[in-house]
């Protein structure tokens, strides 16, 4: 089973206690959270050990690796604390310096790839993600990747002289949400759910 050791702290947890530091609805009588990924509404089913969305004509998805990890990593580290709404940069969170590089570098290429000739394509897919325009760079937007963890995507367009550039910043409370490898996770899937809707 993926992830055996986060269920097993996970399975341990008060269901309401857990849904009110989450930011999620917890239905006692099946032993079930809903709580959404990306504006997607995710089931976390305890007794069966599963995580699946709803898909249209009530199809479930299962949930793959990644969602799954950031599901469960949030559901067991999310403190009920109001956000800071000051933005930064992944070196600036706690222990972000060393962990952000190399192989755990934000993946903004992707993103400069799929959106720095056309940064305004950013702002057409705002409605699939619940998201809000911003006023960085060239086009920005602010979205949840989950219910206390808000994500800033910037785009900056480019030219004769410039790359494009793409940015991905942070609520400055969002290390306390989140450990730094799951952070990165849901960033990973935020870029990759954006890219796909271009292509």
């Amino acid at each position: 089973m993926a992830h055996k050791g986060l269920w097993e702290q996970f399975i341990k947890l008060d269901g309401h206690e857990t849904a009110h530091r989450a930011m999620c609805r917890f239905i006692s009588d099946q032993n079930r959270y809903i709580i959404n990924l990306l504006n997607t509404e995710f089931v976390v089913d305890l007794p069966n050990r599963e995580i699946f969305s709803i898909q249209a004509r009530s199809k479930q998805k299962p949930a793959d690796f990644l969602q799954q990890l950031c599901l469960l990593t949030y559901l067991i580290n999310a403190k009920d604390m109001p956000l800071a709404n000051k933005l930064v940069r992944g070196e600036a969170l706690p222990g972000g310096q060393f962990f952000f590089r190399g192989v755990h570098s934000v993946p903004t290429e992707k993103l400069e790839k799929a959106f720095g000739e056309h940064p305004e394509a950013l702002h057409r897919i705002v409605k699939q993600f619940d998201a809000k325009p911003c006023e960085f760079g060239d086009a920005s937007i602010q979205l949840f990747v989950l219910p206390r963890i808000p994500l800033t995507v910037v785009i900056w367009k480019g030219d004769e002289e410039f790359e494009p550039r793409a940015s991905v910043l942070f609520d400055q409370t969002a290390a306390a949400q989140l450990p730094l490898d799951a952070l990165l996770a849901a960033v990973s899937l935020t870029v990759d759910a954006l890219v796909k809707i271009t292509e």
